[in-house]
């Protein structure tokens, strides 16, 4: 198992060195979703990617949160490369690490406001009590508080992401990664969530990475990367 280096200040939370990733085919052929990319993405830092549909952003997601293994290059989260570990080292680094928000909010709809903001403290083996404290104070900042106990199903589109931008904040992740976070919510309240969701992520540190297809949700970011055909423009 690689040993996580000592943080230095200059250290990137994300970095992409040369990556590939190609994907086989069911009749025999390949196709190329990234191309040798490279950039990094330092604490603290939001980072807006956009590209047509197919150009690689959803690959480029998956191989940061380590969901996937590049074909070449390396993928570093907080110094540790993502490239050399196996399936479960890696399940291990993203859940330590990265905090993920979805288009579709992926709430348990069994389970209330609170116990959804809870739910990364169960899947890691903490005891849900010790990190009740930090899952009230987030939902305080993002206006939900007095909310705990209600059922996500009598909360709006955009109550329900703000609980999803909790749940994704609660083990304080270096890196959050967001696909569409706006993209099921209508344009006013895709702007509101979007707003919080970068304040958040600078009040706490973390470096944010995230997919959109609307060029004002995007210039919202620090910087852009853009995707064509696999091949990353960033900066």
């Amino acid at each position: 198992m690689e040993r996580m280096p000592a943080t230095g200040a200059a250290e990137p939370v994300l970095a992409f060195d040369r990556v590939s990733k190609v994907y086989r085919l069911p009749g025999g052929g390949t196709v190329a979703a990234l191309r040798e990319a490279t950039a990094v993405v330092p604490a603290g830092r939001s980072v807006a990617v956009v590209g047509r549909s197919g150009s690689g952003k959803s690959t480029l997601l998956h191989l940061a949160a380590g969901v996937d293994a590049p074909t070449s290059g390396r993928v570093r989260l907080r110094g540790r490369d993502l490239s050399r570990m196996g399936d479960r080292e890696r399940t291990l680094a993203r859940r330590d690490g990265v905090g993920l928000v979805f288009q579709f909010f992926h709430l348990l709809p069994h389970l209330g406001v609170l116990d959804n903001v809870l739910l990364p403290a169960l899947v890691a083996g903490l005891d849900p009590r010790r990190e009740e404290p930090r899952a009230r104070s987030l939902l305080e900042r993002v206006g939900l508080a007095g909310r705990e106990r209600h059922a996500v199903q009598r909360l709006s589109g955009g109550e329900m992401q703000r609980v999803a931008l909790c749940r994704a904040l609660l083990r304080k992740p270096a890196l959050l990664l967001a696909d569409e976070p706006t993209g099921n919510l209508d344009e006013e309240n895709g702007a509101r969530a979007m707003e919080l969701l970068l304040d958040l992520a600078r009040g706490e540190g973390s470096a944010l990475v995230y997919v959109t297809h609307s060029r004002e949700i995007a210039a919202l970011a620090d910087e852009r990367w853009t995707l064509h055909s696999g091949v990353l423009e960033a900066g």
